[in-house]
């Protein structure tokens, strides 16, 4: 199948799973227990005055009256007011996804980086030291507790040695001091991100490491890396060049579904060390009956996956010619 053809094919698919997600999305945040109107209507409001902010957001209208309005307003972009911010969701959302990218996608490609380099390492040396200590790390790492470390963190390198901010992302008074310049805006933002970075890296570490490892001891028993040992070609070649490439597969994809579903931000991290982001945003709407806040951040995760997959299907075919979809 030709890769055009392949992608078009793939993006159908994309489009008719998209409208599913869209439709159980709405039926599911107004099942969810909670009243949504409560939290909205003010108790100095007239009843008079409540019941037209009522009907401005049609929450008096039926369910299957607000879905139309929901796909008519999804499809001109308008994504809806937040009920409790007062402001259009899109705004929102793109004040916070910088804050998700910066953080999450740093963590996940250093991360994948250091998993595929040391996974790549503890298979060359299987049966050794050096392999047994890298895979007890990696086991390690991967079965931490996520809030328990960042707790940890937080407790040890901010409150105890006070060397790192509590929580947020930026210093107040840095910001509002008019003296401040870019370079200095810039390191208290790299300084707020150490200890949510750190506690990331450990967390996607050890699973790199662990499929990098199984991946390329398969590798290494295929009949191509016995013809290149015949040829003369020096292990260092063959490892780098030859194993390590094709070895890298699963790897990818694990990086690329890691980097999907970053831009929810990782609530618990997020909500812990106090990252105004994405996650962050998606917890407090839910608890908080914001429907349209709610369902901006759960189709933009559902987009950003499935484009994500269709990435990681492409990537498939280019480093490895045998793939054919």
């Amino acid at each position: 199948m030709g890769i055009r053809k392949f992608i078009f094919k793939r993006l159908i698919e994309i489009l008719v799973i998209f409208f599913i997600i869209l439709t159980v999305l709405f039926v599911l945040l107004r099942l969810s227990p909670g009243d949504p109107v409560s939290r909205i209507v003010d108790p100095t409001m007239t009843p008079e005055d409540a019941q037209r902010l009522i009907e401005q957001l049609g929450l008096n209208q039926p369910i299957w009256i607000q879905y139309g309005y929901y796909l008519k307003n999804f499809f001109l972009g308008n994504l809806g007011i937040s009920f409790h911010y007062g402001q259009p969701v899109t705004s929102i959302i793109w004040s916070r996804l910088f804050n998700t990218i910066i953080l999450f996608t740093t963590a996940v490609i250093l991360s994948a980086l250091a998993g595929v380099f040391l996974g790549k390492i503890a298979s060359w040396h299987k049966g050794e030291r050096t392999d047994t200590w890298l895979t007890l790390s990696a086991l390690v790492c991967h079965t931490l507790f996520l809030p328990w470390v960042a707790l940890i963190f937080i407790w040890v390198f901010a409150y105890k040695i006070g060397g790192f901010p509590l929580t947020g992302m930026i210093s107040a008074e840095i910001w509002a001091d008019p003296s401040s310049g870019f370079w200095l805006k810039l390191l208290d933002v790299a300084h707020h991100m150490i200890l949510p970075l750190l506690t990331l890296f450990l967390i996607h570490f050890g699973s790199y490491l662990l499929i990098m490892r199984s991946s390329m001891l398969d590798t290494l028993r295929e009949d191509y890396i016995l013809t290149a040992r015949a040829k003369g070609l020096t292990e260092k070649i063959i490892r780098n060049r030859h194993a390590a490439p094709n070895a890298a597969l699963p790897v990818i994809t694990s990086v690329g579904l890691s980097l999907a579903f970053s831009i929810s931000g990782g609530a618990l991290t997020e909500t812990v060390f106090s990252w105004p982001g994405i996650g962050r945003e998606l917890v407090f709407s839910v608890s908080n009956n914001d429907y349209p806040l709610a369902q901006a951040c759960f189709l933009l995760i559902a987009i950003v996956v499935l484009l994500s997959n269709l990435v990681v299907d492409v990537l498939y075919m280019y480093l490895d010619p045998r793939i054919r979809y």
